[in-house]
Protein backbone atom coordinates (compact mmCIF):
# COMPACT_ATOMS: atom_id res chain seq x y z
CA UNK A 1 0.00 0.00 0.00
CA UNK A 2 1.06 3.30 -0.63
CA UNK A 3 2.48 5.39 2.60
CA UNK A 4 1.18 8.63 1.07
CA UNK A 5 -2.60 7.35 0.94
CA UNK A 6 -2.41 5.53 4.34
CA UNK A 7 -0.92 8.88 5.31
CA UNK A 8 -4.32 10.42 4.16
CA UNK A 9 -6.72 7.89 5.81
CA UNK A 10 -5.16 8.44 9.00
CA UNK A 11 -5.65 12.44 8.34
CA UNK A 12 -9.67 11.23 7.46
CA UNK A 13 -9.59 9.45 10.65
CA UNK A 14 -8.14 12.61 12.54
CA UNK A 15 -10.50 15.07 10.62
CA UNK A 16 -13.20 13.16 10.20
CA UNK A 17 -14.40 14.50 6.57
CA UNK A 18 -12.90 14.39 3.36
CA UNK A 19 -12.35 18.26 2.50
CA UNK A 20 -10.97 18.80 5.87
CA UNK A 21 -8.02 16.49 4.55
CA UNK A 22 -8.53 18.20 1.43
CA UNK A 23 -7.59 21.63 3.64
CA UNK A 24 -4.65 19.99 5.60
CA UNK A 25 -2.81 18.22 2.85
CA UNK A 26 -3.67 21.18 0.12
CA UNK A 27 -5.38 18.67 -2.24
CA UNK A 28 -8.89 18.85 -3.91
CA UNK A 29 -12.17 16.72 -2.74
CA UNK A 30 -11.53 15.03 -5.63
CA UNK A 31 -8.10 14.05 -5.75
CA UNK A 32 -8.66 12.79 -1.97
CA UNK A 33 -11.58 10.84 -2.86
CA UNK A 34 -9.60 9.35 -5.98
CA UNK A 35 -6.70 8.12 -3.70
CA UNK A 36 -9.28 6.47 -1.54
CA UNK A 37 -10.73 4.75 -4.19
CA UNK A 38 -6.91 3.26 -4.84
CA UNK A 39 -5.84 2.37 -1.63
CA UNK A 40 -9.17 0.50 -1.06
CA UNK A 41 -8.50 -1.12 -4.33
CA UNK A 42 -5.24 -2.13 -2.38
CA UNK A 43 -6.48 -2.77 0.69
CA UNK A 44 -9.20 -5.55 -1.32
CA UNK A 45 -11.97 -4.46 0.79
CA UNK A 46 -13.90 -1.05 1.90
CA UNK A 47 -12.67 1.33 3.43
CA UNK A 48 -14.94 4.00 3.91
CA UNK A 49 -18.93 4.07 3.80
CA UNK A 50 -21.77 6.46 3.39
CA UNK A 51 -23.45 8.32 6.90
CA UNK A 52 -25.52 10.40 5.84
CA UNK A 53 -24.39 13.50 3.50
CA UNK A 54 -20.60 12.54 4.51
CA UNK A 55 -18.50 9.22 4.69
CA UNK A 56 -17.08 7.39 7.75
CA UNK A 57 -14.64 4.78 8.47
CA UNK A 58 -15.65 1.11 7.95
CA UNK A 59 -14.67 -1.73 10.40
CA UNK A 60 -11.75 -2.04 8.24
CA UNK A 61 -11.11 1.43 7.61
CA UNK A 62 -10.26 1.70 11.51
CA UNK A 63 -8.09 -1.04 11.47
CA UNK A 64 -6.26 0.09 8.68
CA UNK A 65 -5.84 3.41 10.65
CA UNK A 66 -4.12 1.61 13.45
CA UNK A 67 -1.84 -0.10 11.16
CA UNK A 68 -0.86 3.08 9.47
CA UNK A 69 -0.30 4.73 12.56
CA UNK A 70 2.51 2.28 12.86
CA UNK A 71 3.80 2.55 9.30
CA UNK A 72 3.88 6.17 9.42
CA UNK A 73 5.78 6.25 12.42
CA UNK A 74 8.22 3.75 11.20
CA UNK A 75 8.41 6.77 8.32
CA UNK A 76 8.95 9.53 11.19
CA UNK A 77 11.45 7.61 12.21
CA UNK A 78 13.82 6.87 9.51
CA UNK A 79 13.03 10.30 8.34
CA UNK A 80 14.32 11.93 11.68
CA UNK A 81 17.50 9.38 11.44
CA UNK A 82 18.61 10.50 7.74
CA UNK A 83 17.93 14.22 8.72
CA UNK A 84 20.18 13.88 11.96
CA UNK A 85 22.88 11.87 9.72
CA UNK A 86 22.73 15.01 7.47
CA UNK A 87 22.84 17.67 9.75
CA UNK A 88 23.52 18.96 13.59
CA UNK A 89 19.64 19.03 14.46
CA UNK A 90 18.00 16.16 15.90
CA UNK A 91 14.65 16.61 14.52
CA UNK A 92 11.69 19.23 15.23
CA UNK A 93 8.77 18.43 17.21
CA UNK A 94 5.32 19.84 16.96
CA UNK A 95 3.75 20.65 19.99
CA UNK A 96 0.77 21.82 21.65
CA UNK A 97 0.27 23.17 25.21
CA UNK A 98 -2.36 24.53 27.03
CA UNK A 99 -1.62 28.47 27.35
CA UNK A 100 -1.04 28.30 31.46
CA UNK A 101 1.25 25.15 30.45
CA UNK A 102 3.22 27.17 28.31
CA UNK A 103 3.65 30.19 30.38
CA UNK A 104 5.35 28.04 32.94
CA UNK A 105 7.20 25.06 30.90
CA UNK A 106 7.95 26.44 26.74
CA UNK A 107 11.09 29.51 28.24
CA UNK A 108 13.00 26.44 29.88
CA UNK A 109 12.18 23.70 27.22
CA UNK A 110 13.01 25.45 24.13
CA UNK A 111 16.58 26.18 26.13
CA UNK A 112 16.68 23.04 26.88
CA UNK A 113 16.20 21.51 23.34
CA UNK A 114 18.26 24.57 21.71
CA UNK A 115 21.50 22.75 23.52
CA UNK A 116 20.30 19.22 22.55
CA UNK A 117 19.81 19.99 18.55
CA UNK A 118 16.57 19.83 18.67
CA UNK A 119 13.68 22.38 17.48
CA UNK A 120 10.65 22.57 19.24
CA UNK A 121 7.38 24.28 16.97
CA UNK A 122 4.92 24.96 19.98
CA UNK A 123 1.47 26.29 19.67
CA UNK A 124 -1.32 26.68 22.31
CA UNK A 125 -4.17 24.58 22.01
CA UNK A 126 -6.99 25.78 25.12
CA UNK A 127 -9.25 23.53 24.80
CA UNK A 128 -11.61 20.78 26.91
CA UNK A 129 -9.63 17.57 28.39
CA UNK A 130 -11.47 15.69 25.81
CA UNK A 131 -11.27 17.51 22.88
CA UNK A 132 -7.38 17.36 23.33
CA UNK A 133 -6.85 14.37 21.13
CA UNK A 134 -7.92 16.22 18.17
CA UNK A 135 -4.60 18.42 18.15
CA UNK A 136 -2.99 15.10 17.55
CA UNK A 137 -3.69 15.86 13.82
CA UNK A 138 -1.30 18.65 13.42
CA UNK A 139 0.85 18.23 16.56
CA UNK A 140 3.59 14.92 17.67
CA UNK A 141 2.67 15.78 21.36
CA UNK A 142 0.15 17.65 23.15
CA UNK A 143 0.26 18.42 26.96
CA UNK A 144 -2.93 18.77 28.41
CA UNK A 145 -4.70 18.84 31.91
CA UNK A 146 -7.61 17.45 33.41
CA UNK A 147 -9.41 17.46 37.25
CA UNK A 148 -7.61 14.96 39.03
CA UNK A 149 -10.89 13.13 39.62
CA UNK A 150 -11.55 13.00 35.69
CA UNK A 151 -10.40 9.27 33.80
CA UNK A 152 -7.54 9.53 31.82
CA UNK A 153 -8.09 9.44 27.94
CA UNK A 154 -8.33 5.50 26.41
CA UNK A 155 -7.91 5.30 22.63
CA UNK A 156 -6.19 2.88 20.85
CA UNK A 157 -4.65 6.00 19.01
CA UNK A 158 -3.54 7.84 21.77
CA UNK A 159 -1.11 6.98 24.74
CA UNK A 160 -0.81 9.08 27.46
CA UNK A 161 1.47 10.00 30.24
CA UNK A 162 1.10 11.95 33.71
CA UNK A 163 3.60 14.50 34.19
CA UNK A 164 2.47 16.53 37.17
CA UNK A 165 -0.32 17.47 39.62
CA UNK A 166 -0.80 20.99 39.99
CA UNK A 167 -2.59 22.22 43.60
CA UNK A 168 -5.60 24.52 42.94
CA UNK A 169 -5.84 27.39 45.57
CA UNK A 170 -8.23 29.99 46.30
CA UNK A 171 -7.32 33.85 45.57
CA UNK A 172 -8.95 36.72 47.21
CA UNK A 173 -8.52 40.53 47.11
CA UNK A 174 -6.36 42.32 49.95
CA UNK A 175 -8.14 42.72 52.51
CA UNK A 176 -10.71 39.86 52.29
CA UNK A 177 -11.95 38.49 55.56
CA UNK A 178 -10.10 35.54 55.20
CA UNK A 179 -6.71 37.01 54.60
CA UNK A 180 -4.28 35.65 57.20
CA UNK A 181 -5.69 32.21 57.14
CA UNK A 182 -3.63 29.36 56.46
CA UNK A 183 -6.88 27.73 54.76
CA UNK A 184 -10.23 27.66 54.26
CA UNK A 185 -13.24 25.56 53.43
CA UNK A 186 -16.37 26.24 50.59
CA UNK A 187 -18.44 26.91 53.57
CA UNK A 188 -16.51 29.64 54.36
CA UNK A 189 -17.25 30.74 50.60
CA UNK A 190 -21.10 30.36 50.38
CA UNK A 191 -21.71 34.14 50.24
CA UNK A 192 -18.75 34.92 47.50
CA UNK A 193 -19.18 35.88 44.24
CA UNK A 194 -16.70 33.63 42.01
CA UNK A 195 -14.58 34.02 39.10
CA UNK A 196 -14.48 30.77 36.64
CA UNK A 197 -12.95 29.61 33.74
CA UNK A 198 -15.71 28.23 30.91
CA UNK A 199 -17.16 24.73 31.40
CA UNK A 200 -15.34 21.90 30.38
CA UNK A 201 -11.73 23.44 31.51
CA UNK A 202 -10.33 22.06 34.66
CA UNK A 203 -11.02 24.57 37.03
CA UNK A 204 -13.90 24.86 37.08
CA UNK A 205 -14.08 20.75 37.10
CA UNK A 206 -12.63 21.68 40.30
CA UNK A 207 -15.24 24.25 41.66
CA UNK A 208 -17.71 21.55 40.49
CA UNK A 209 -16.13 18.62 42.27
CA UNK A 210 -15.98 20.78 45.42
CA UNK A 211 -19.63 21.71 45.11
CA UNK A 212 -20.77 18.01 44.82
CA UNK A 213 -18.63 17.17 48.02
CA UNK A 214 -19.42 19.66 50.12
CA UNK A 215 -22.84 20.27 48.53
CA UNK A 216 -21.76 24.15 48.81
CA UNK A 217 -22.93 25.74 45.46
CA UNK A 218 -20.79 28.82 44.63
CA UNK A 219 -22.38 31.49 42.49
CA UNK A 220 -20.42 32.15 39.67
CA UNK A 221 -21.04 35.43 38.14
CA UNK A 222 -17.72 35.88 35.64
CA UNK A 223 -15.99 32.94 33.11
CA UNK A 224 -12.65 33.69 32.36
CA UNK A 225 -10.13 31.33 30.76
CA UNK A 226 -7.03 33.64 31.32
CA UNK A 227 -5.81 33.64 34.26
CA UNK A 228 -4.01 37.21 34.31
CA UNK A 229 -7.76 39.06 33.64
CA UNK A 230 -8.97 36.76 36.57
CA UNK A 231 -6.45 37.59 39.01
CA UNK A 232 -6.63 41.10 38.17
CA UNK A 233 -10.53 40.92 38.34
CA UNK A 234 -9.98 39.31 41.80
CA UNK A 235 -7.32 41.66 42.55
CA UNK A 236 -9.78 44.69 42.53
CA UNK A 237 -12.44 43.21 44.42
CA UNK A 238 -15.02 41.62 41.72
CA UNK A 239 -15.11 38.34 43.25
CA UNK A 240 -12.71 35.27 44.68
CA UNK A 241 -11.44 32.41 42.30
CA UNK A 242 -9.66 29.13 42.10
CA UNK A 243 -6.24 29.05 40.09
CA UNK A 244 -3.62 26.34 39.76
CA UNK A 245 -0.59 27.20 42.30
CA UNK A 246 2.15 27.69 39.93
CA UNK A 247 -0.01 29.40 37.56
CA UNK A 248 -0.85 32.44 40.27
CA UNK A 249 1.40 35.52 39.14
CA UNK A 250 -0.20 38.60 40.45
CA UNK A 251 1.18 40.59 43.32
CA UNK A 252 -1.59 41.84 44.75
CA UNK A 253 -3.52 38.98 45.92
CA UNK A 254 -3.67 36.56 48.00
CA UNK A 255 -3.31 32.57 48.21
CA UNK A 256 -5.01 30.27 50.57
CA UNK A 257 -5.23 26.73 50.25
CA UNK A 258 -8.56 24.77 50.54
CA UNK A 259 -8.54 22.62 53.58
CA UNK A 260 -10.48 19.12 53.80
CA UNK A 261 -10.39 18.45 50.43
CA UNK A 262 -8.05 17.42 47.44
CA UNK A 263 -8.09 19.76 44.96
CA UNK A 264 -5.55 19.94 41.66
CA UNK A 265 -5.79 19.40 37.94
CA UNK A 266 -3.12 16.91 36.29
CA UNK A 267 -0.65 17.32 33.73
CA UNK A 268 -1.03 14.90 30.89
CA UNK A 269 1.20 14.76 27.33
CA UNK A 270 -0.83 12.82 24.42
CA UNK A 271 0.89 11.27 21.56
CA UNK A 272 -0.16 9.00 18.94
CA UNK A 273 1.83 5.24 19.79
CA UNK A 274 5.13 4.73 18.04
CA UNK A 275 5.88 8.77 18.60
CA UNK A 276 8.49 8.36 21.55
CA UNK A 277 10.70 5.52 19.25
CA UNK A 278 11.77 9.34 17.85
CA UNK A 279 14.76 10.24 20.02
CA UNK A 280 13.52 13.97 19.40
CA UNK A 281 10.08 13.29 20.64
CA UNK A 282 11.80 11.04 24.06
CA UNK A 283 14.39 13.92 24.33
CA UNK A 284 11.18 16.87 24.74
CA UNK A 285 8.81 14.35 27.21
CA UNK A 286 12.03 13.56 29.12
CA UNK A 287 12.56 17.64 29.45
CA UNK A 288 8.82 18.53 30.47
CA UNK A 289 8.94 15.53 33.22
CA UNK A 290 12.26 17.25 34.18
CA UNK A 291 10.47 21.22 34.63
CA UNK A 292 7.34 19.62 35.76
CA UNK A 293 9.83 17.91 38.59
CA UNK A 294 11.72 21.09 39.36
CA UNK A 295 8.07 23.49 39.31
CA UNK A 296 6.81 20.60 41.77
CA UNK A 297 9.80 20.62 44.05
CA UNK A 298 9.43 24.32 44.20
Amino acid sequence: MDVHRLRLLREFADRGSVGAVADAMRLTPSAVSQQFKVLAREAGIDLLEQDGRGLRLTDAGRALVLRADEVLAAVDRATEEMAARSRSTLGTVRLAMFPSAAALLLPGLLTAMRASGIEVVATDVDVPYPSAPEALADHDLVLTHRDERAPSITSPRVRSSVLMREPVDLVVPPGHRLVGQESVTLDDLADEDWISVRGGFPVDDVLLSLATITGVQPRVVHRINDFAVIETMVADGHGVALIPRYAVRHPGIHQLELSGVRAARIYEILHRPGALDRRATTAVVGALADLCAATALG
